[in-house]
C-alpha cells in the first residue's frame, strides 16, 4: 500500500530508547482502537495499552450502543431523550452532531465485523434486535446478548494487532506529555510527543510523535467502590491538566445503580438492560420503591434511581437492595442475559429465580478534557476522546448506551482532522530524554498503599451520591496533604505503576472537588445537600490551569 510521502514516518527505535511515530495513541478501548483502524490507512500509528491490549473500560461494557436504526425511532428524539437526560447542562450542537453521525458510524462497526443481535419480524425479514434503556423512549439500542463491549472490542483488536501500520505497545503507561516550550522549540505551543514507562523493562522510553491522542478512559477508580477495571485512573486528564488544558463537568461522576453486592464480585456491573427487559427494583422486604421515587420507574435516568437505592438503604439501615427479574420466562433471561447468568450461576445466585442483591458504585466521568467536534483539546497536536474527554454529550447526567456510540463517533471525526492536518506538521527532531540520574529505588511502598486506600475511602464518603459543603471541604484539605507527600515522593524515587496512578488520581480528585464546590445548585449526578435547588441558566464549570 502506498502511503503519502509526508506521512510515512516510520515507527523505527531510536538510540536511548526513544521511538517515533506518525501518531501516537494512549488508550486501547472503542475509542482509541476505532481512530487507529480508520488512521492505518493514511500514517502509522502507535497504540499504548496499560494492560492488555482489551483490559479495559469498553471489554466490560454489557448494555449497548444507542442508534437510531427503527423506523418509528428519530435523530430528533435520540437528541431530545439525551437533553433530558443531562439535566439541562448537554451542548445542544454536539448532541445532535452525535445523534446524526451515529448510525454511519456503528455502520462502521458492522463492516469492521462486530457482531450485534439479530431477530426475525413478522415478514420473516433479519433485522437487527433493538433493546430499551432507562431514559430512553424508544428501543434504539444495538446489543451482542450482554457483552456488547467485549464483542466490539475484541474485533477491533483483532483488526489492528493484524495491521501492518499499527504498532501496538502493551504494558506501557504514559508517564507525561511533551510540550514544544517544554523543550525550548519556537512558535505555537504544541505536543511532540510523550513519555512512558515501559513496566516490564522498568524504565521510562520517549515516544515522539505529530500527533498525539488521549483515549484513557475515566476516573472511577477514584472511589473506593467503582465498576470499572483498574486501569481507570484518570491519567488522561491528569496530563492534559498538567500541559496545560482545560476539564469542565469533572463534578458530574455518575454512579451506575446496578452493582452485584457480593464479597468475590465487588466490581460486577449489572445491565441497564436487565430493568430495559423488566427487571424491578425492590427493598429488602420484597415491596417495590422507584414508582415512590419517579413515575418512569426502574426506567429513570441513573442518577435518579442510584438516589433513590442510596435513600433507601440509609433510611433502612440496609447494606443492599434487590433487582428481580425472576418474574420473566427463564429461557428469555438465558438468552438475553448469558454472560451475566453465567457469572451469577457461578456464584450461587439464580438470575431466572431469586432477586439480586445490588448497590451503587461509581461508574462514568461525564466530565473530561474539553474538546471541540474533532477532538481537538486546547493544546495543539492533542486530541483526546471517549469518556476522557468533555463534549457536551453528556451534560450532568450520561445517558445509557451513548458512551460507545461517543467513542465511535469521535474515532471517526478526530480522524477526518488528523489526516488533513497531519501532512503539514513537522515532526520535533529532537526531545531529551528521561532523566533518573537523581532518584532511588523505594523501599517504602506502603506509603502509596496506604495513600491510596486513603484517597479512595474519603473520596467515596465525602464526595460520592450525596455531598455538602462542609464534606467536600474535608476532602480538599485531605487532597493537599496527600498531594504534597506523593509529590515529594514522585521527586525522589522511581515511577511504579502505582505511584504514577496515585499522582494522577489525586491530582483528579483535586478537580472533581473543585469542580463540586463550584456549582451552588443540585443537578443530575451533583447532588449537594446545601443546595438542594435548580438554578436558572446553568453553565458547564470549566476550569483552567
Amino acid at each position: 500500500m502506498n502511503f503519502p510521502l509526508l506521512l510515512q514516518t516510520s515507527y523505527v527505535m531510536q538510540p536511548s530508547s526513544e521511538f517515533v511515530s506518525d501518531v501516537l495513541i494512549i488508550g486501547s478501548g472503542a475509542a482509541g482502537l476505532s481512530l487507529a483502524l480508520r488512521l492505518a490507512d493514511h500514517c502509522h500509528v502507535t497504540i499504548l495499552s496499560k494492560g492488555p491490549l482489551n483490559e479495559g473500560s469498553t471489554f466490560y461494557a454489557q448494555g449497548g450502543i444507542a442508534a437510531v436504526f427503527d423506523e418509528a425511532d428519530s435523530i430528533a428524539s435520540h437528541v431530545e431523550d439525551t437533553l433530558i437526560a443531562g439535566a439541562g447542562l448537554c451542548d445542544k450542537e454536539a448532541v445532535e452532531f452525535i445523534a446524526s453521525n451515529a448510525r454511519h458510524c456503528v455502520q462502521w462497526l458492522i463492516d469492521q465485523g462486530v457482531l450485534f443481535d439479530t431477530e426475525t419480524n413478522a415478514s420473516s425479514e433479519e433485522r437487527y434486535h433493538l433493546t430499551r434503556e432507562g431514559g430512553h423512549s424508544h428501543r434504539r439500542i444495538l446489543h451482542a446478548a450482554d457483552a456488547t463491549g467485549k464483542e466490539v472490542e475484541t474485533t477491533l483488536v483483532s483488526k489492528a494487532r493484524a495491521h501492518a501500520n499499527i504498532c501496538v505497545k502493551e504494558r506501557y503507561n504514559a508517564v507525561d506529555l511533551i510540550t514544544s516550550s517544554k523543550i525550548g522549540l519556537p512558535g505555537t505551543q504544541r505536543v511532540v510527543g510523550a513519555y512512558v514507562w515501559n513496566r516490564d523493562k522498568e524504565h521510562v522510553e520517549t515516544l515522539r510523535a505529530k500527533a498525539v491522542v488521549l483515549a484513557t478512559g475515566g476516573a472511577a477508580k477514584v472511589y473506593q467502590y467503582t465498576t470499572n477495571p483498574d486501569i481507570s485512573s484518570g491519567d488522561g486528564v491528569a496530563m492534559a491538566w498538567r500541559a496545560g488544558c482545560r476539564v469542565a463537568n469533572l463534578e458530574f461522576n455518575q454512579f451506575h445503580p446496578t452493582c452485584l453486592y457480593h464479597p468475590q464480585a465487588r466490581n460486577f456491573l449489572l445491565t441497564e438492560a436487565l430493568r430495559g427487559e423488566g427487571a424491578v427494583l425492590k427493598r429488602p422486604d420484597g415491596s417495590r420503591f422507584m414508582p415512590d421515587f419517579d413515575s418512569r420507574g426502574e426506567l429513570a435516568p441513573r442518577d435518579v434511581v442510584a438516589r433513590a437505592i442510596d435513600h433507601e438503604m440509609k433510611r433502612l439501615g440496609a447494606d443492599c437492595m434487590y433487582l428481580d427479574i425472576s418474574h420473566r420466562p427463564p429461557e428469555f433471561i438465558k438468552h438475553h442475559f448469558p454472560m451475566i447468568d453465567e457469572k451469577l450461576s457461578s456464584l450461587g445466585i439464580d438470575l431466572t429465580k431469586e432477586a439480586i442483591p445490588i448497590v451503587p458504585a461509581a461508574h462514568y466521568t461525564c466530565g473530561g478534557v474539553m474538546v471541540d467536534q474533532h477532538g481537538r483539546t486546547d493544546l495543539d497536536g492533542l486530541y483526546a476522546i471517549g469518556e476522557v474527554s468533555y463534549t457536551g454529550l453528556h451534560g450532568a447526567n450520561r445517558l445509557a448506551s451513548n458512551s460507545l456510540l461517543e467513542c465511535v463517533v469521535y474515532g471517526w471525526s478526530a480522524a477526518e482532522d488528523i489526516i488533513k492536518r497531519l501532512p503539514h506538521v513537522k515532526l520535533a527532531k529532537h526531545v531529551p530524554q528521561w532523566d533518573e540520574s537523581r532518584v532511588d529505588n523505594s523501599d517504602e511502598q506502603v506509603v502509596i498503599q496506604h495513600n491510596w486506600h486513603e484517597l479512595r475511602l474519603f473520596m467515596w464518603d465525602y464526595v460520592g451520591i450525596v455531598r455538602t459543603t462542609k464534606r467536600l471541604e474535608r476532602a480538599l484539605r485531605r487532597i493537599m496533604t496527600l498531594q504534597q507527600e506523593i509529590d515529594e515522593y514522585y521527586a525522589n524515587f522511581r515511577i511504579s505503576n502505582n505511584l504514577l496512578e496515585l499522582r494522577n488520581l489525586v491530582l483528579v480528585a483535586e478537580l472533581i472537588v473543585r469542580s463540586a464546590m463550584e456549582r451552588k445548585e443540585s443537578r443530575g449526578l451533583h447532588y449537594t445537600l446545601d443546595y438542594p435547588d435548580l438554578q436558572e441558566n446553568p453553565q458547564p464549570t470549566i476550569l483552567q490551569p
